[in-house]
């Protein structure tokens, strides 16, 4: 009997352990179940502080562990990112996509802007701002066309003209720049997607920016603008002074242009003393390199002196793609040759242009922010380097996007780093 009594309470307590076993299992699986794991990688993350050798693991779509020495054994896939720089995915603050086919069009629903996905993860990019091709009128068109339909994370500038960059002409229309509807799209209707208001091409005097600007108060959003083709050019110490407030944005910061647009190193070579005083007081200074707004002459200077730009951007659309601009990841090359630090510039493409356009969701590896990571090799030669007027300097360091996530998804892997060879297809068989 006392036999029985022992064999049956061995038997509850087997049966016990067994329902703690089931019970926890879940937990006990998900552990092992790291879907994506980047493993022995240089990790910058500017956001976080995170300039060391740690591996990154991703799940869900999402950043679940950012650590050192995360075993194998927890990832259904390991990628050996050894030798290579791991990022927070790019943020392109300044582009152009709302590509089409409209006749006669310049940017907005035209052949000049292109397809976001075609030219962002090959560089590192996952999130991108259209910087102002559409403005009230005809946003609608370009979240369809674009932004519902793009892998690519795709935001937007609104252009306080309500047709956008349709042409030069209708750019000038006054009657078309309205504050209140701007503001109204972007308050009422679309707050995720648009985050700021852009001023642009304008020939007249200070009259778009103000509208703008105004747009931008109501709606609680920055303001780039662009500030050329004013003959003769404008004061841009005005602009900062009496216009712009802290937060807002003046692009193609390295423009040489005299005739139709203020620069900010004088013909000396010198920065002039109230655009350090600018960004000291909060403007944001951003690079926009474009076909034609980026010269040695402006930024070699200007770095050598101490003037950074707060955010690295290309001004991406047909005509600076295969000219000097080529990509982000070549900009950023341009200032690592101009003595930047990597974790500097890495800071200028992920959590400095996050926190302008009001989104401390991107730019960082955070556990459960989404999964956008790019991987870098920084490789040695010998290279050249291109400004917007075709003129050259040599450089020895260039970033080149070797993988690059979005949301968790391998979107770009120039190097089959996280494939199998082909060896293993026929060893399946």
């Amino acid at each position: 009997m006392l036999a029985y009594t022992h064999a049956k309470n061995a038997g509850r307590v087997a049966g016990f352990l067994c329902s703690l076993l089931f019970l926890f299992f879940p937990y006990f699986a998900s552990a092992q179940e790291i879907e994506i794991l980047l493993k022995g990688g240089h990790v910058i993350d500017p956001k976080n502080n995170i300039d060391a050798i740690m591996d990154v693991a991703i799940d869900g779509g999402k950043i679940v562990r950012v650590a050192s020495n995360i075993a194998a054994s927890e990832a259904r896939k390991t990628v050996d990112v050894k030798g290579y720089y791991v990022t927070p995915g790019l943020i392109d603050m300044h582009v152009h996509v709302f590509a089409g086919t409209a006749p006669d069009a310049y940017i907005a629903n035209a052949s000049t802007s292109l397809p976001p996905d075609g030219f962002t993860f090959r560089a590192g990019i996952t999130t991108v701002v259209d910087a102002g091709s559409s403005g009230w009128r005809n946003f609608r068109t370009f979240k369809a066309q674009t932004i519902d339909k793009a892998q690519t994370r795709v935001l937007a500038l609104l252009n306080i003209v309500g047709t956008g960059m349709a042409s030069r002409y209708e750019e000038q229309d006054l009657s078309d720049m309205n504050p209140v509807m701007t503001a109204n799209m972007i308050q009422r209707l679309f707050p995720k997607i648009i985050v700021g208001v852009k001023a642009a091409h304008y020939w007249g005097d200070y009259a778009q920016v103000k509208a703008a600007v105004e747009a931008g108060k109501l709606a609680n959003v920055p303001v780039m603008v662009d500030f050329g083709e004013h003959q003769p050019p404008l004061s841009i110490e005005k602009l900062f002074k009496e216009y712009l407030r802290p937060g807002d944005i003046f692009t193609h910061t390295y423009s040489h242009g005299p005739a139709n647009r203020e620069t900010v190193v004088d013909e000396n070579g010198k920065v002039k003393p109230f655009v350090f005083e600018a960004q000291k007081n909060g403007l944001i200074f951003d690079v926009g390199h474009g076909g034609g707004a980026f010269a040695w002459r402006q930024a070699i200077p200007a770095m050598q002196q101490g003037f950074k730009p707060n955010v690295i951007s290309t001004d991406l659309h047909t005509d600076s793609m295969n000219g000097g601009m080529k990509g982000l990841d070549n900009v950023i090359s341009k200032f690592l040759n101009m003595g930047m630090t990597l974790p500097d510039a890495i800071l200028r493409v992920t959590w400095n242009p996050a926190q302008v356009i009001k989104r401390p969701d991107l730019g960082t590896l955070s556990v459960g922010s989404e999964a956008d990571v790019a991987v870098f090799n920084l490789r040695k030669g010998d290279f050249g380097f291109l400004d917007a007027r075709k003129l050259k300097i040599k450089g020895d360091r260039k970033l080149e996007a070797e993988l690059t996530i979005r949301a968790g998804k391998i979107v770009w892997d120039l190097n089959g780093i996280s494939a199998a060879g082909w060896e293993s297809e026929m060893m399946a068989k």
